[in-house]
Parts: C-alpha cells; sequence; structure tokens
C-alpha cells in the first residue's frame, strides 16, 4: 500500500513563504491584548460504526487473547487454516448502518449527506449487491478470517535490512511480531486487513485508537512471499525513522482509509490523544460511487442517489479519481462536513498532485508529465487526448464493481456481426477508432497477437507500484526520441530490448510517420518538465502554459516550473493564466506569481479573492496573507466564517499570524487552537501556538504543544530545540 495523502494545498507554498517569521519573533516581551475569539463548528457526526462486516463476523467473536501489545477488543473468533498463497476470492461484505437523526432536520426524508449502508441497498438491487460483493472494492478493507487472510501465519519469518517479523497464530488470532517503538519485539495482534489482490497489509490498532499498517507485507502476485515494501521505498527504517510503522506517516486513520472504506469518519480528542475511527461500510461500497443514499431509499427518486454513468465527464471522472488521484485536499482528514461526495468536480474538494508538490519535485512522475507510479490513474488520463478530445473516462473501458467484467473490471467482449472478439481492453477502443481497427495489420505492422494489441503499445506497463507493473493511462503513442533525451521509456523498447531508442524512432517514423505530430506534445512536455535539461526549458514551459487546450493539471505544474526557474520572466506569462476558464490553471497561476515575485504579484492578486471557485479564492487570500499585505485579511476573515469554508486549516492559521504580527496574543492563540483542532497533525501552527502560550508565560502550555509536535514528528527540530531552551518544564 503506497501512502499518498499530503498536506491540504498550499501549506507547503505557505510555509516557505512565511519564512519563520513568528519564530524569529518570539520571546520579545510580547504582552497579550484582548480580542474576541472565533469557535470550530461542530464535526458531522459519524453515520455507523466501525462494524462494517457482514452478520457473521459481527456475532462470531470472542474476547480478546492478553499479548505483550495488544490492544483490547473483540477479533473474529473463527480458527481459520494456516493462509494459502493463492489469493482468496473477494467476499461478500456488507452492514445495516444507523442513519444519523439530526441530519432529517425538518423534512420527512433524511438529508442527502446521510448514509443507509449497503445492506438497505441490497432490499433493491440484490443482483448488483451480489456482483459488488464478489469484487476487489468490497475488499479494500475487511476483518481477518480464514477466507480472508492471503499470508501464511505459519511462523514465518521475515528479515530485512532494518525490518524483522514473525508471522504466527495464537488462538483464534492471527499475530505479527515485531519491533515496536521502543525498539524491542512485540506482539501485535492483525485487527484489519487492507487489499489482497495484489499486496496485503495488515493493521493493528493501538491503545489511543491510532490504526497503524504494520510493518511486513504480504506480496500476493510476486509468488506469494512477505516482503518489507516500505524498506523498499525509504531504505532503512528505525524507531526514528518518519515511516517506523508506530509513527505517524504509517497511520491509517489518515493515510488510508478514506479510500478503503465508505463514510468515514475520524475524529481525535487532543485532552486524551485519542482517536476514535467510524465508518458506514468496510471497503468501496456503493455510496462510495453513488453519494450518500440513505434519501433515495426512502424516496425511490433517481435524483437522490448519483448515476454515475449519466453525469459529465468531470463528475464521472471524479468518483474514481477521489482514489485513483493522489492530490492535495482543500480541508483536512477530520473535516467529515466537507468531504467529497459523488456528484462533485475532482477540483472542487482536491488539487491534483501534478509533477511539483509545492515547491518541490515529485518523484513519481516521469520527465514528460507521466505518472510512474500507481494510484495516479486520474493524473494519467486528464492528460490524454482520449478524455480532452474523447470524453472518455474510467467507465469507457471498465465497468462498475458490481457488473460482469474481466480482469481488473475491464469491460468483457464479444462477438458482433462483420467483427471478431477483441481481446480485453481493446475492445473499448474499436468505439472510436474504427477506422483504424479496419486496417488491421496494415496498422499494426505486427503479427503477433501481442503486440497487435491496441494496449502494449498505447499502454505499456511501465507503471510502477507496491513491487509490481501497471498500465499506463495516458494512452500515447511511443516517443523513443524521449528515451535518449530524457530518459522516459517508450513502449517500442520494452519488447524490442536489441534495438536503441534511436533505431526505434527510425522504425516507428517509417511505419507510422503521421505519428510524429502526437510526438511532438510528449516531446515539447518533456523539454518543459525534466529537471536535467531545466535551464534550457523556458520556451517549452512557455508554449505549454500558455496552451489552451493542453491538460490543465500540465499547464498548472507548467505554471510552477515557470515561477520557479524563470522568475523574472514569468509574469508577463503568468499574468493572463489568472483569467483562464479553469479553477485549477487559475489556482496555480496565483501560487506561481506568489513564488515568482512575491509581494510584487499583490496587485494581480487581489481581485483573484472574489472568484468563482472556492479554491481560487482560498490561495490568493493565502498568499496575500502570506505576504503580510493587509487586502488579504478581509477574504481570509470571510474564508474562516463562511459555511461552506470555515473548516479549511490555512484561513485560521494565517489570521493567527496576523494577530501575533500586531501582538494581539489572545486573538492569535484562538486562532491557532481552530487550526489545530481541524488538524492536530499541523505541527507549524502547534509550533507557533507553543510560542504564544511562550509570550504569555503559559509555560506549561507551551510545553505540552511541543510534547504534541513530537507526538506527530518525533525528529522536529524546531520543537526539540524550543525544549533544549528551557521551554520545557
Amino acid at each position: 500500500m503506497a501512502f499518498k495523502r499530503v498536506l491540504p494545498i498550499g501549506i507547503v507554498l505557505v510555509l516557505v513563504l512565511l519564512g519563520g517569521w513568528w519564530y524569529r519573533h518570539r520571546g520579545t516581551g510580547v504582552e497579550a491584548t484582548s480580542a474576541g475569539s472565533a469557535a470550530r463548528s461542530a464535526s458531522a457526526p459519524a453515520s455507523a460504526t466501525t462494524a462494517g462486516l457482514p452478520p457473521s463476523a459481527q456475532t462470531d467473536q470472542v474476547p480478546g487473547i492478553a499479548i505483550p501489545g495488544d490492544t483490547p477488543g473483540n477479533i473474529p473468533g473463527d480458527i481459520p487454516e494456516v493462509g494459502s498463497s493463492a489469493g482468496p476470492s473477494p467476499l461478500p461484505v456488507g452492514q445495516e448502518a444507523a442513519v444519523d437523526p439530526s441530519a432529517f432536520l425538518d423534512e420527512a426524508l433524511p438529508g442527502r449527506g446521510v448514509y443507509a449502508g449497503a445492506q438497505k441497498c441490497q432490499e433493491c438491487h440484490a443482483r448488483k449487491f451480489d456482483g459488488w460483493s464478489h469484487d476487489w472494492h468490497a475488499r479494500a478493507l475487511s476483518r481477518p478470517t480464514s477466507r480472508t487472510v492471503v499470508g501464511k501465519f505459519n511462523n514465518a519469518h521475515y528479515k530485512g535490512t532494518s525490518s524483522e517479523a514473525w508471522m504466527r497464530r495464537k488462538g483464534s488470532k492471527y499475530v505479527m511480531r515485531t519491533l515496536d517503538a521502543s525498539g524491542e519485539m512485540s506482539d501485535f495482534p492483525v485487527q484489519w486487513l487492507i487489499g489482497g489482490k495484489r499486496m496485503q497489509d495488515t493493521v493493528t490498532v493501538l491503545e489511543d485508537g491510532r490504526w497503524q499498517v504494520l510493518p511486513i507485507y504480504y506480496h500476493v502476485t510476486g509468488a506469494g512471499a512477505w516482503v518489507d515494501y516500505n524498506e523498499t521505498k525509504q531504505g532503512p527504517v528505525t524507531p526514528e525513522h518518519p515511516f517506523f510503522w508506530t509513527n505517524w506517516r504509517r497511520n491509517a486513520n489518515h493515510e488510508c482509509l478514506d479510500c478503503h472504506v465508505t463514510g468515514l469518519d475520524v475524529r481525535y480528542d487532543r485532552q486524551t490523544r485519542h482517536w476514535t475511527t467510524e465508518f458506514v461500510d468496510a471497503g468501496v461500497a456503493c455510496e462510495s460511487c453513488h453519494g450518500p443514499g440513505a434519501r433515495h431509499s426512502e424516496s425511490r427518486d433517481p435524483a437522490d442517489i448519483v448515476h454515475p454513468g449519466e453525469v459529465t465527464k468531470e463528475v464521472g471522472l471524479a468518483l474514481c479519481g477521489q482514489c485513483h488521484g493522489p492530490r492535495n485536499p482543500l480541508f483536512p482528514l477530520l473535516d467529515s462536513e466537507h468531504r467529497f461526495r459523488p456528484g462533485q468536480e475532482y477540483d472542487e474538494k482536491y488539487q491534483a498532485l501534478v509533477v511539483t508538490n509545492g515547491r518541490e519535485r515529485s518523484g513519481d512522475f516521469f520527465a514528460d508529465g507521466r505518472p510512474k507510479s500507481s494510484s495516479f490513474e486520474y493524473q494519467a488520463l486528464v492528460q490524454s487526448q482520449c478524455y480532452l478530445k474523447g470524453q472518455a473516462t474510467c467507465l469507457s473501458c471498465h465497468t462498475a464493481p458490481h457488473d460482469t467484467h474481466g480482469a481488473n473490471e475491464l469491460k468483457p467482449t464479444k462477438a458482433s456481426r462483420g467483427h471478431a472478439a477483441q481481446p480485453i481492453g481493446d475492445a473499448t477502443c474499436q468505439g472510436c477508432h474504427a477506422d483504424v481497427f479496419a486496417k488491421g495489420q496494415a496498422h499494426t505492422h505486427h503479427r503477433s497477437p501481442v503486440a497487435r494489441s491496441c494496449v502494449s503499445c498505447h499502454m505499456p506497463k511501465a507503471v510502477t507500484g507496491v513491487l509490481d507493473q501497471f498500465a499506463d493511462h495516458t494512452l500515447d503513442v511511443p516517443v523513443p526520441q524521449n528515451t535518449s533525451r530524457h530518459g522516459v521509456p517508450n513502449a517500442c523498447n520494452s519488447c524490442h530490448t536489441d534495438q536503441t531508442p534511436e533505431q526505434m524512432a527510425d522504425a516507428l517514423n517509417l511505419l507510422w510517420p503521421d505519428a510524429s505530430r502526437r510526438q511532438a506534445r510528449r516531446i515539447l512536455l518533456a523539454d518543459a518538465i525534466d529537471e536535467a535539461t531545466a535551464a534550457q526549458s523556458f520556451p517549452a514551459l512557455k508554449a505549454i502554459v500558455s496552451a489552451p487546450f493542453e491538460a490543465p493539471t500540465l499547464r498548472g505544474a507548467g505554471a510552477m516550473l515557470l515561477a520557479q526557474r524563470f522568475p523574472q520572466q514569468s509574469p508577463a506569462i503568468l499574468a493572463p493564466l489568472l483569467r483562464d476558464r479553469h479553477p485549477l490553471v487559475r489556482s496555480r497561476a496565483v501560487e506561481a506569481l506568489a513564488a515568482a515575485v512575491g509581494p510584487r504579484s499583490a496587485d494581480l492578486l487581489v481581485p483573484m479573492t472574489h472568484d468563482p471557485a472556492l479554491q481560487v479564492r482560498h490561495a490568493a487570500a493565502v498568499m496575500l496573507a502570506s505576504f503580510g499585505d493587509p487586502r488579504g485579511i478581509a477574504p481570509l476573515e470571510a474564508l474562516a466564517k463562511a459555511p461552506e469554508s470555515r473548516t479549511m486549516v490555512q484561513p485560521h492559521m494565517l489570521l493567527g499570524l496576523n494577530a501575533l504580527r500586531h501582538r494581539d496574543l489572545n486573538t492569535a492563540q484562538a486562532e491557532l487552537e481552530i487550526a489545530t483542532d481541524l488538524m492536530p497533525y499541523h505541527t507549524a501552527a502547534l509550533l507557533v501556538l507553543s510560542d504564544v502560550f511562550a509570550m504569555k508565560g503559559e509555560i506549561g502550555k507551551a510545553s505540552e504543544r511541543l510534547e504534541q509536535v513530537l507526538q506527530f514528528d518525533p525528529q522536529n527540530k524546531g520543537a526539540i530545540e524550543r525544549l533544549q531552551k528551557g521551554l520545557g518544564p
């Protein structure tokens, strides 16, 4: 399992722009002044508990067996046989979910945000429920039983460079014995399973309610073997490392569950430091794609549910993109009220992670902007001409999880009059490219059935993840020239390994002379994006960001690169993007202008605080306030108060910093408390809040906030330095 969640949009860039102002000015004898305080709105209540299981699993439990490091609670009590290396078939799952009565308000029907649970859907949609329950989406999260556990718990042993574990049975429980936070060996019960199709992760729940992913995974498609995927990605991982399994970066509540359950509600009590995790259904159930369904279950009105096949391409793609498109979220994890709901567009809640993350370059992309890591299917497809021109979405090639399908939810194929059945994966191409199919071998120029496949040339398995290879969803033509110039793999050389990229380029131009037009786009993107040729990238970047029909995600990434590499030349190119029709482009242009010329961009950014798109208004207000421009304060206050945006973190953070600049410690404290209530793991806000308490002479509270920083980031230099200087007790 990859950990893809990142900080909400803008935090990384804002922290860079702030430049540590508050730390330089802490301890200057500032006295508290009176000020009003704001209060966070109550979190939306959970729709149901974590009992997202079949009735048999809900009742077939025994008291937990005392094991060192165990968590009080019940584990399913059947005693399975030792797991087989062969992957099990998915099992039916579902539950009755309690409906929150407060959501009814004055209506006779449930509110549109109230979940019903998959079992309620089954009452009218039994066939679809059965189809879904045997699909892997239903097994995104499950309890460990003899039928769900894939790995061998027969005292199997794994030893890596820095990790070691034994997988065994203790009575009715599955247990992993491995290093704990102190570096000692302890037993941890396996209480939940994530996946099982390619990789199966095991999860234990600690005493403070944290769901932590245990360090050793079972690689189902890797001939059945225990592996340390984390160590493969990070190198040696000791207890001090951020990615050690007991630390925050391996926390499933934050990193995993929003894509592995339906109707997630995670809460954190800052006083007791305890996490509470609830959800409607374990797994990706009906309402993950169709939206909360309690109202529809009562009204039977089609307008009260989302039909993925009857929405715009933007809405349709977002249904899958919410999990198959790593992103910077506008709202924090604990804000269940503003969580993405089916029926919304991706950009309403997220900014796609593409090429850059703030000022840092992402390692998940090739030099031409194509994703090279799995889970980025959204970022790949929105670059494709199939999407940009052909309106294709995931459902163009894949079925819904509840429908009959081939491998990987691909649509099944059959012969029709005049046409032979095509291989699964190629059949949907024929709908738009019938003329190409009619040419047959005259187009493919290959005799091998594999080589004649559309997928082999246009969706090569160049994407890596969880130790497997995946198809490239940018659906483009091979460009061997980019292999030579920029180190980007191409489909031709994946088969013709005895040939050079230059030889493949010559052969491709001879056999498909018209391909040069399509290749020119990818060559331009690589010339623009590749860090190795950054010094010569200005013309290519200018062309990319100014191209109205290029993918907005790539134009936005290009804007950030242009600002970083050519700050003095970029404003004239970036300013027109503030009027672009795509909110994502406008938002990235705001950030890029701020990064390029800082406060000198303020006059251009002020009008953007009235943009119709929330993410643009937010970006403009945040950038202005980070400069210390007073014109950013009113927009921040509006964002902090409006129902649609009051749970965004940065407005409260920046209002707190602004109050601190004006030596209003009470207001600074109030706003920063709201920010850390919304995002308890926001270590920068906790650091500033510690400084505020220190300035007010409340050393105990200052020390407590620093301890909270270290709880989420044990190696945080700011917190360690402050404690060493005497802030601690």
